[in-house]
């Protein structure tokens, strides 16, 4: 296998920093991975690049992986599974199921990367995460050289984290994923309970929406809040929403009526991150070459010419302004290589 050397990976992280790979392989079967070679260097797994923060050049190999192909693996009574490549995109693949009439990941619509980053990260939107429509995953394991499968409960996911980060595999690029297996129930119930989406089938005089209106929905949501990354660079919502225990969570809430707030099952409450950020000042404020965006707060955005360094920088500033304001901790959910 001949890889590629010190490859520029501008176009492969959606905020658009230009460093370079010192080794770059494209990776389009799992038999690939199975060559010696890609085992005797520091690895980092590239998916869509759209949840990445590239800090300088990677001296070591960058698997791309781009593992096509999507099918029905079995129905039962109560639910279709299907497997994606962990190369599919992630919207296509859930627009593609609602074509085929195998709802269950409207509500995931639009979410920028790949089908095989989306259990790393446990994405999640409008109150749905991944996690409760995965069923089990496949991946290639360089470490003991086989391929492995692991259920849901296995991947240990809770809040945008899974087995992969708590074991530092998406950073040391031990783990390969490279296929993915969802659980869609056939008892479907439309999930519209973030205000948004509500407020948008409203708009459109929908009542009682399909999977596919729910779906359009929150396409239209988030395409006017959020800025392609073809037009403006970004990684997409850039802090985790804060999860406070229930008592300080009410104090904040009646010092800042305003404040959205979204009890969880496990008795915490979750604050939006945009919304304290906003307060903050920061929507739309610039520090040189990076800013909040200007249709929401909670996107950090490259307007020209940014290094990792300036995206640490507004980073730190933005975390600071919130901290002072509502003595609250924001962590950002891009990894940092």
């Amino acid at each position: 296998m001949n890889t590629e050397q010190n490859v520029d990976l501008t176009p492969f992280n959606t905020l658009a920093l230009p460093v370079q790979a010192a080794r770059y392989q494209k990776i389009t079967a799992p038999e690939q991975l199975t060559e010696p070679e890609l085992s005797n260097d520091k690895r980092f797994i590239l998916g869509g690049g759209s949840n990445l923060v590239l800090t300088g050049n990677f001296a070591g190999l960058v698997l791309h992986m781009a593992i096509p192909g999507k099918r029905l693996v079995k129905e039962d009574n109560t639910a279709w599974y299907i497997e994606a490549g962990a190369g599919e995109d992630w919207h296509d693949f859930v627009q593609w199921t609602l074509q085929q009439g195998w709802p269950g990941l409207e509500n995931l619509s639009l979410i920028p990367g790949m089908v095989g980053a989306a259990p790393i990260q446990n994405i999640g939107a409008y109150g749905l995460e991944v996690c409760e429509r995965l069923h089990s995953l496949n991946a290639w394991d360089f470490e003991k050289r086989e391929f492995i499968a692991l259920d849901a409960d296995q991947c240990r996911f809770a809040y945008r984290d899974s087995l992969f980060k708590q074991q530092g595999w998406h950073l040391s690029g031990r783990m390969a994923i490279t296929s993915v297996i969802f659980r869609l129930p056939k008892a479907w119930v439309a999930n519209c309970r973030y205000a948004d989406v509500a407020n948008e089938l409203a708009a459109q005089q929908i009542a009682t929406p399909s999977p596919q209106d729910v779906a359009n929905a929150i396409v239209a949501v988030r395409q006017r809040k959020l800025p392609d990354p073809a037009s403006i660079p970004n990684a997409g919502s850039f802090f985790h929403n804060p999860l406070l225990d229930s008592d300080r969570a009410a104090t904040l809430v009646a010092k800042h009526p305003g404040l959205p707030s979204y009890p969880q099952p496990d008795g915490r409450v979750k604050l939006a991150a945009g919304w304290l950020i906003e307060q903050a000042g920061w929507k739309g404020k610039k520090l040189g070459p990076v800013g909040m965006y200007e249709k929401q707060a909670l996107v950090l955005v490259n307007h020209g010419g940014a290094t990792g360094a300036d995206v640490r920088r507004t980073m730190a500033a933005v975390q600071a302004a919130v901290k002072a304001r509502f003595d609250v901790n924001l962590t950002p959910e891009p990894i940092f290589l």
